[in-house]
C-alpha cells in the first residue's frame, strides 16, 4: 500500500493531546481527553461503555444522561499495533475521508489512541451487505519460506491485471461500515489500513469479509452471481463519478469480477500475516494464530480456482 495520501488544504487541524490511556483502567485517562473535547461534562456523570467488536484496538464509548448523539469514542491502540499500522497514514485517511462526508469527525489524537464522533446508524452484519439495497453504496500455519516464496508470487501475478490504483479502506468487515437507513445512506469507519492500493483488492477483500470474523464460515463467500450484480452497481457508480456515465458492458464486469477475486488472495495473505503478528503481541482475547490458520487455508483452497478463470476475448 502507497503511504502518501494527499490532505486538502480545507481539512480541520486535528489536536494531538498529551494523554496516555491504559486499555486495561481507561476511565482516568478517558476523563483527561473528555474534559479537554466536552469541557461542560461533569466526570461524574460520564458513562462509559467498552465496545467488544474489534480485535485490533479498544473502543470505549463516553456519554452523559445516555444521548448517544453526542458521544465521544476513545479508540485505544493495541499493544504493537505500530509494527503493522502507520497511525500518521490513518489520520490522514480519516481527514480525507471526512472531508468527503464518508467518515465521523475527528476529535483529536492522543499518545495511544484517537477519538472521534459517534455515528447513528446500524453496523452491518454479513447477512446485510449480501442487500442490493445496501452494497450499491458501497490446517496450519505455513512455514516462513513458503510465505516468502507466495509473496513473490503474489506480486509478480496481481500486479499484471491492470487494476487501478485508487484509494481504498483496505479493511472493510462488515461492522465498519455503518448504515443510516432513514438518511438512506452508509459512512465508513476505521482507516487505520486505508491508503492506495489497487481498486480490486479492496473489494475483494470485502467479499472475503462476507464470512465473518469471530465465526468465519467461507461457504458465506458471495457466488458469482451476486458478485456481478454487486460489481456492476459498483462499476455504474464509479464510471458516472468520473464522468464518464453509467453504461458498464458484460465484459468490463467479467474483467472485474476475474481482478477481484485474485487480489481476494492478497487479502487471505494480508490478514494471515496480521493474525501471526498480532498472535505474537496482542493483549486481547482472540484466538489470533486460529486465524491466521484459517485465512492461510483459504487462501490455497482458493488460489488455483481463481486462478483457472479466464480473462474475455
Amino acid at each position: 500500500m502507497a503511504n502518501y495520501i494527499h490532505v486538502p488544504e480545507s481539512a480541520p487541524v486535528v489536536p494531538k493531546l498529551d494523554v496516555t490511556v491504559d486499555e486495561h483502567d481507561y476511565r482516568i485517562g478517558a476523563l483527561k481527553l473528555i474534559k479537554e473535547l466536552r469541557p461542560h461534562w461533569k466526570p461524574s456523570e460520564v458513562k462509559m461503555k467498552c465496545f467488544t467488536d474489534g480485535i485490533t484496538n479498544k473502543l470505549i464509548g463516553c456519554c452523559v444522561g445516555g444521548v448517544i448523539q453526542d458521544m465521544v469514542l476513545v479508540r485505544i491502540y493495541g499493544n504493537k499495533t505500530e509494527l503493522f499500522v502507520d497511525r500518521e497514514n490513518e489520520v490522514k485517511s480519516f481527514q480525507v475521508l471526512q472531508a468527503h462526508r464518508c467518515a465521523p469527525r475527528l476529535y483529536c489524537t492522543f499518545n495511544n489512541g484517537l477519538c472521534y464522533e459517534f455515528l447513528e446508524g446500524t453496523a452491518l452484519e454479513p447477512e446485510h451487505i449480501r442487500n442490493p439495497a445496501i452494497f450499491r453504496f458501497n490446517t496450519e500455519v505455513p512455514s516462513t519460506q513458503c510465505l516468502r516464496d507466495e509473496l513473490v508470487w503474489l506480486q509478480r501475478n496481481l500486479s499484471t491485471l491492470g487494476s487501478p490504483i485508487v484509494l481504498c479502506h483496505n479493511d472493510l468487515l462488515c461492522k465498519n461500515i455503518i448504515y443510516n437507513e432513514a438518511e438512506g445512506h452508509v459512512k465508513f469507519i476505521d482507516y487505520e489500513y486505508a491508503g492506495y492500493n489497487y481498486q480490486a483488492f479492496d473489494i475483494g477483500n470485502h467479499f472475503n469479509e462476507f464470512a465473518g470474523v469471530n465465526e468465519v464460515d467461507y461457504s458465506l463467500y458471495p457466488g458469482r452471481s451476486l458478485q456481478l450484480q454487486w460489481l456492476r452497481a459498483y462499476l455504474e457508480s464509479y464510471k458516472e463519478h468520473k464522468g464518464l456515465g453509467r453504461e458498464v458492458s458484460n465484459t468490463e464486469v467479467e474483467v472485474l469480477f476475474i481482478q477481484v477475486n485474485r487480489f481476494a488472495l492478497a487479502s487471505h495473505f494480508l490478514w494471515g500475516l496480521w493474525a501471526l503478528i498480532q498472535a505474537q503481541y496482542s493483549t486481547i482475547d482472540f484466538d489470533f494464530l486460529g486465524y491466521a490458520v484459517l485465512r492461510f487455508s483459504q487462501y490455497f483452497k482458493m488460489k488455483p480456482e481463481v486462478m483457472a478463470l479466464n480473462f474475455p476475448e
